[in-house]
């Protein structure tokens, strides 16, 4: 079983990372989700979302790629499904989608994620 959802969906401190740039760019993506949670059918919070999350991706994969991540290529495969997903959807958004978003954004970082702390 995965972890927690956070209600209200939000960034917390036990979702850090300890990378400034990439907690920041996490809340970014939690707010992403939560702006399209509450306006299912606003089409431009679905657009600033895949923004905000395609340029998080970018950021974490080049960390990655710098460092000689190992699970770079793992990694890199979940980035490039959800975001894939994220590009697929159109508005309005359903109840299935919006938690499918939010389990894969806390499940991502805390069992994915979680792992490269202290080796980027």
């Amino acid at each position: 079983m995965g972890f927690e959802i956070p209600e209200p969906f939000c960034w917390d401190e036990s979702f850090r990372v300890f990378y400034e740039n990439l907690d920041e760019e996490h809340k970014g993506i939690f707010k992403g989700i939560f702006d399209c949670a509450g306006d299912r059918g606003n089409s431009d919070k679905l657009n600033a979302l895949v923004k905000v999350t395609a340029n998080h991706f970018d950021d974490e994969e080049g960390m990655m790629s710098k460092a000689n991540w190992e699970d770079f290529p793992q990694h890199k495969k979940c980035h490039d499904e959800f975001l894939a997903k994220l590009k697929s959807l159109s508005c309005p958004l359903d109840d299935a989608t919006i938690n499918f978003a939010k389990d894969w954004l806390v499940n991502h970082i805390k069992g994915v994620d979680f792992k490269y702390k202290g080796k980027l």
